[in-house]
């Protein structure tokens, strides 16, 4: 029996329309490559990653220049890994950071794993479209001055949905301050291949290669400035296998070749597409604040129209309550983009604002996001939850945030909250109640 290939290849025999990562859309649109033959090992021939050299210096340093970045590290552990180095490369143990709240549970991990305290910055709400909205360069400048201890800031842009936040503008009250500023860009390795200056002024920059662009899964990169790189291999290779893939490596060096020399084209097109249809049904409109090529669909009951599309083989990445996500990409031919217009045409009667709810406040920090995560834990359904303190994230769509972070204590309000919204969750980590060492920490941040 082989159950997960099956089931794979069952999907894959249906000739689904996927509006959904990974970014190649399960077309061969880069060179007829063996991947198999491909699937090598560290020999003189074929290069080292982590001890680099000019095979490995070669082909990210095309990906650095193509980002107007230092220097580019690839990765085979997607964003994650990045995500991991990055933090490693910018902090030492028991430093307070900023973190975006919105920030992919990935950073959350890295502060549980390199001892980091978080001082949250809480997006704003924006209720016409029912997400999070970009980061305020104000909001930023408050917080800087509130803490000045602070020396590491990590932000993701864009968003799942596509928010785009100013990183030019947001990177020079980071510098003034003294500070680095981390980029989780996972969703935007496309936008410099549109022309689109989205980047600038990041110290470190991770992208998902494989969400948006014909790579193959886990394949991601991590661009840095000021950080030789030298340094960024020796710490990212702390956070990866030691046999990194050479198909996932290659993936990176041939879908960077595709994207300069024709993918751009392909990509305009994606873009005049999404622009099109977002005149035509309810989305989060065009305009500098958006991925051009992301389409956020607005609607009442996400989920209905989610599995409306399935019955046409139609597959989202993304769907809630009131939004539902397609990722467009070079990949997808003109074909495939009218079929995807007609069929959501035919179902308008589920477009319109759906419910939008703002998210409660940040909860009560009652232990640190590592003592959290390692501690003694159990699942408990979530209408037990009340009173407890959450061991991993709850973060529901919507909004896609943590509404509770590990360390965080689960109440009442944020009960009522995950109701109003439809949110249930049956298996929710919670820190055992007699773990010693968790009583010792409360009793120690009550004092």
């Amino acid at each position: 029996m082989t159950p997960l290939y099956d089931a794979i290849s069952n999907y894959v025999n249906t000739n689904p329309l996927r509006f959904h990562m990974p970014g190649h859309k399960g077309k061969q649109i880069i060179k007829q490559i063996d991947f198999m033959a491909c699937d090598v090992t560290e020999l003189p021939p074929t290069g080292n990653l982590y001890e680099a050299g000019e095979l490995f210096e070669q082909a990210q340093q095309q990906w650095a220049t193509q980002f107007q970045m230092e220097t580019c590290q690839f990765l085979t552990g997607g964003s994650t890994q990045g995500i991991y180095t990055a933090f490693a490369l910018c902090t030492k143990p028991g430093d307070t950071v900023l973190i975006d709240r919105g920030c992919h549970k990935a950073v959350y991990h890295a502060l549980a794993l390199l001892g980091l305290e978080p001082v949250y910055l809480t997006r704003p709400w924006n209720q016409q479209w029912g997400v999070v909205d970009a980061i305020y360069p104000e909001d930023m400048e408050r917080q800087m001055q509130s803490h000045p201890e602070i020396k590491t800031v990590c932000i993701t842009s864009p968003t799942y949905s596509g928010i785009l936040s100013n990183i030019k503008e947001i990177s020079h009250i980071v510098h003034r301050h003294g500070g680095k500023l981390i980029v989780d860009g996972a969703h935007g390795v496309h936008l410099p291949f549109l022309g689109l200056q989205v980047f600038e002024g990041a110290d470190c920059l991770i992208c998902s290669a494989h969400k948006t662009l014909p790579a193959l899964g886990q394949a991601a990169l991590l661009f840095c400035n000021g950080i030789d790189a030298e340094t960024v291999g020796q710490t990212a290779a702390l956070f990866g296998t030691s046999s990194p893939s050479y198909p996932i490596m290659i993936s990176l060096d041939l879908a960077r070749e595709w994207m300069e020399q024709e993918g751009q084209r392909h990509y305009q097109h994606a873009k005049e597409f999404v622009s099109r249809i977002r005149k035509k049904i309810p989305s989060i409109p065009d305009g500098d604040w958006v991925d051009p090529t992301r389409l956020t669909v607005l609607t009442r009951d996400g989920r209905a129209l989610a599995k409306a599309l399935q019955t046409d083989n139609i597959w989202s990445e993304m769907e809630d309550c009131s939004h539902v996500i397609f990722i467009v990409t070079g990949a997808d031919t003109e074909q495939d983009l009218c079929q995807l217009e007609k069929a959501l045409l035919k179902h308008e009667s589920l477009f319109g604002v759906g419910t939008s709810i703002q998210p409660p406040p940040v909860p009560e920090k009652v232990m640190s996001i590592r003592d959290a995560i390692f501690a003694s834990k159990t699942e408990l359904p979530l209408e037990q939850c009340n009173g407890k303190i959450a061991a991993g994230q709850l973060a529901p769509y919507p909004p896609g945030v943590p509404i509770v972070a590990p360390g965080e204590r689960i109440t009442e309000k944020e009960l009522v909250y995950f109701h109003q919204i439809g949110y249930n969750n049956a298996r929710v980590p919670v820190v055992k109640e007699t773990s010693k060492q968790t009583m010792e920490v409360i009793c120690n941040s009550q004092h």
